[in-house]
């Protein structure tokens, strides 16, 4: 009786790693969470190592696929953890550091902050084609392989996936410079609680999303809407975590590719703040403070 050979696991790892990559962007995209994205690429790991190399000519094709199917299930178990998250839920952002290459995750193609919570909007699979077309550039046939369905079905879920993204999130995007000398100067009436320069700063109908998973105080159990509510809101923040003893530290740092805020508190992440500004990049238009200490756990301080 003839053995069955084993794979070759040397090989399969060298090809997971070379594409490793390419699908955390994937998954962390679908999914706006590192942890799960660590997760799912574990199960494709070892879907993957128990497959071997023999046999597949398209190695990075069908570690997709496997990488897409398993972020698919893992959608069920981050909906049900969800119903029960203490407040508004938001992506856990990537943070690159001074250099912007302390991880290898965060070289990988990644939308917005903003835009990923336009993304918690759609349905799984919608998501997934979204990511897979206009984030990776998949045509709709690659896509259809990957996902088992017909490239019409896939071009069908393309367009109303789109057309619900454009909708939510305009094309505009600030210029780098705009937006960080916005975050500045945001950041310095925020922290310093000058009031009279958040209602300058802030648009009237500003929105403000603040995660704090119940683990920090204050925070929003809702999206605050209005700039008189934001700036109570934010005031209460300065109040609150800045003191003389234990004051809040600013670093400019890019999240998800854009310029944004982090504070710090004797050397600990306290909040990463991720600004959306008005066409004229004149005023506030949305806030994202992520200030959840599970959700900043990568998030590491350098000397300014």
């Amino acid at each position: 009786m003839s053995e069955i050979p084993l794979p070759d696991t040397e090989a399969a790892t060298g090809v997971f790693v070379e594409h490793r990559e390419l699908l955390f962007g994937v998954v962390y995209n679908m999914l706006g969470s590192v942890a799960d994205t660590e997760d799912v690429l574990q199960d494709t790991w070892l879907s993957w190592s128990r497959r071997g190399v023999d046999g597949v000519d398209n190695p990075r094709a069908y570690l997709v696929r496997i990488a897409v199917n398993h972020a698919l299930q893992r959608r069920a178990v981050v909906s049900r953890r969800r119903e029960t998250y203490v407040g508004p839920w938001l992506p856990e952002p990537l943070v690159a550091g001074v250099d912007g290459a302390d991880d290898p995750a965060l070289q990988t193609e990644s939308v917005s902050l903003a835009m990923l919570v336009v993304l918690e909007s759609l349905s799984p699979l919608e998501r997934a084609v979204f990511v897979l077309h206009e984030v990776f550039g998949y045509a709709h046939t690659e896509i259809a392989e990957i996902l088992d369905r017909t490239p019409a079905a896939v071009r069908q879920v393309a367009h109303r996936a789109r057309a619900h993204v454009h909708a939510r999130r305009p094309l505009y995007e600030a210029h780098p410079r705009v937006r960080r000398e916005a975050t500045e100067r945001f950041v310095r009436a925020a922290v310093g609680g000058d009031i009279a320069e958040l209602m300058e700063i802030l648009a009237p109908d500003v929105t403000v999303w603040t995660d704090g998973g119940g683990k920090r105080r204050p925070s929003a159990l809702r999206p605050v809407h209005g700039r008189d509510k934001a700036v109570r809101l934010l005031t209460g923040y300065a109040k609150r975590g800045s003191t003389q003893t234990h004051p809040l530290e600013l670093r400019h740092r890019r999240v998800n590719g854009d310029d944004a805020a982090v504070l710090f508190q004797d050397d600990a992440p306290y909040a990463v703040i991720v600004l959306d500004l008005t066409p004229d990049g004149d005023q506030v238009s949305a806030l994202y403070v992520v200030t959840n200490p599970d959700k900043l756990t990568h998030v590491q301080k350098e000397e300014a």
